[in-house]
């Protein structure tokens, strides 16, 4: 090869590691779509919403939501890890994530292998509701009707494998309680029809419940975390009933395997800085979430302890889908 041809091929490899540097630099430079596995009035959909405001306003390109629910949040998520790694999908990850992982048996992505992960949102409660006019009123009255009604109380939820569903197996398994899980595709239809009274006992994330809960349509009996909610002060934990139970959802932002580093960090800037804002950090706290800010790396612990850990509750439920 003659020096010229030598200069040239250097000049071109040079150039083109640069590339990738520089797109993310001028990086969006159109719209983005981000991709909610559940249909609108849920958890996912309004932090997404939330966020995405705040990401369309300082990144300076619209963030579309696209909701695709169905499969159990498998449908869109296998849409969103086989999009182009290019920064211009995001995924609304979430904790059936990490429980699909075992939940499912013949998934065509490992999530844990085919996210990146971006950046954590938040984490939440999850609620224990019941109608306003269902007959207890606390946990172990609860309990105590269920048992003395055993097989006739429907136990609502977003969805097969959503902590929604997973908190209430969690809750049957620690107390014995019989009762039937009647999937819906998202929390809001689920809401709709454990209102109307169709159904006795939702799980659900406190975000999308807490203003029916506010609004006296809906009963808290207890929140699934070790302690009780700011946002609810005066709802006790299903702990205080039943030691050792706890359950929280959590969320944050994935895109596929590959998109460029540049890009991850930053959008996983922009929503740390959207997290540090008080503004924000109200909006969040009248869901009831609290801010999980980090980088990227710290949200792929997060995902990986949540799969780990759900995994156990599948397990020892029994719970499997095909």
């Amino acid at each position: 090869m003659s020096r010229i041809a030598r200069f040239a091929a250097a000049a071109l490899i040079a150039a083109s590691a640069c590339a990738i540097p520089a797109q993310a630099i001028e990086y969006p430079t159109h719209p983005i779509k981000w991709i909610v596995t559940y249909p609108p009035g849920g958890t996912t959909d309004a932090l997404a919403r939330l966020m995405g405001a705040w990401l369309s306003e300082k990144l300076g390109q619209q963030v579309i939501i696209e909701n695709k629910p169905g499969g159990g949040n498998n449908i869109g998520t296998e849409v969103a890890l086989k999009s182009p790694p290019d920064g211009y999908t995001m995924l609304l990850v979430n904790p059936a994530h990490g429980i699909n992982a075992t939940l499912y048996k013949d998934l065509t992505f490992n999530f844990v292998r085919d996210v990146e992960p971006v950046a954590g949102i938040a984490r939440t409660p999850n609620v224990m509701e019941v109608t306003a006019t269902f007959p207890a009123k606390t946990v172990k009255e609860f309990i105590d009707y269920c048992k003395a009604n055993p097989g006739k109380i429907n136990m609502a939820s977003s969805g097969s494998g959503t902590s929604v569903h997973m908190s209430g197996e969690m809750f049957k398994m620690m107390t014995g309680c019989d009762m039937l899980h009647v999937p819906y595709k998202g929390a809001g239809p689920a809401l709709i029809d454990l209102i109307s009274g169709k159904v006795d006992v939702l799980f659900d994330n406190l975000p999308s419940s807490i203003g029916h809960i506010k609004g006296g349509k809906l009963r808290a009996l207890a929140v699934t975390t070790t302690e009780r909610d700011p946002s609810l002060p005066d709802t006790p934990t299903v702990a205080d009933t039943v030691p050792g139970y706890e359950a929280s959802a959590w969320f944050g932002v994935g895109m596929p395997k590959g998109t460029p580093k540049e890009i991850v960090d930053k959008v996983n800037a922009e929503v740390n800085r959207a997290l540090a804002d008080p503004g924000m950090q109200k909006k969040l706290a009248d869901l009831g979430g609290k801010p999980i800010p980090g980088t990227p790396a710290d949200f792929g612990k997060v995902i990986a302890a949540e799969t780990e850990k759900w995994a156990k509750v599948v397990k020892a439920s029994g719970a499997k889908v095909e």
